[in-house]
């Protein structure tokens, strides 16, 4: 683990694994749906002015991520997929789709790891929200 990858934390959660050769992060916060989101982006230039998104966490806290079917319809809506967006689970609370991997930490609580361009693939961004760990309070 590299000391940047130590230091990575947004909104209470340690991301404690990320996968080498990132681009740079920016963090951004806003709310959907009222749930509010921070979330982090890694980017890299993949040729002269043309940047793609590498990996994407973000944390979302909101009263509608009660547990881990809520927090599925949240994301059908917020992703605008169809009621039979092919999801399989993934542990007891959270399901992975194709590029991206969402979990319930606790009632209000939820992340997702998103590869939006392919670019790390699905066992990194398994991985990813594998290391995912609820800070101290």
């Amino acid at each position: 683990m590299t000391t940047r990858q130590q230091d990575d934390v947004i909104d209470g959660l340690a991301i404690t694994y990320l996968p080498e050769g990132l681009g740079a992060p920016s963090d951004f916060e806003f709310e959907w749906g009222e749930v509010r989101f921070t979330q982090r982006v890694w980017e890299s230039e993949v040729e002269d002015g043309v940047w793609r998104v590498d990996l994407q966490v973000q944390a979302m806290r909101g009263a509608r991520l009660s547990d881990k079917d809520a927090m599925r319809r949240f994301l059908i809506e917020y992703h605008e997929k169809d009621d039979g967006w092919a999801t399989e689970p993934f542990g007891d609370d959270g399901f992975s789709a194709e590029g991206q991997t969402a979990v319930l930490i606790e009632r209000g609580l939820a992340v997702e790891v998103r590869d939006p361009f392919d670019r790390r693939g699905a066992a990194d961004v398994k991985a990813v929200v594998e290391g995912i760990r609820l800070l101290e309070r």
